[in-house]
């Protein structure tokens, strides 16, 4: 039986694209560029919502991993 960890979702969904939410309410939806094992995270082609609302393109954004508390496929 293959060992699943959530490192390897993410790894898994690298160069797809993703939502991540924050504890803030704002959520981004962009292509999972890289990660680190404190869930920092990078995203390219990035979409800013806040409240469901788009508020901005934003290109490239570095997540830090603590504010995060949902990644999931867009």
């Amino acid at each position: 039986m293959e060992e699943s960890r959530p490192l390897d979702a993410l790894n898994h969904a690298r160069n797809k694209t993703v939502m991540v939410d924050l504890k803030n309410n704002f959520r981004y939806v962009g292509k999972l560029k890289a990660f680190d094992i404190h869930i920092n995270t990078v995203l390219e082609d990035a979409d800013e919502y806040y409240n469901g609302e788009l508020k901005r393109k934003v290109g490239t954004v570095f997540i830090r991993g603590d504010t995060i508390t949902i990644i999931t496929p867009a």
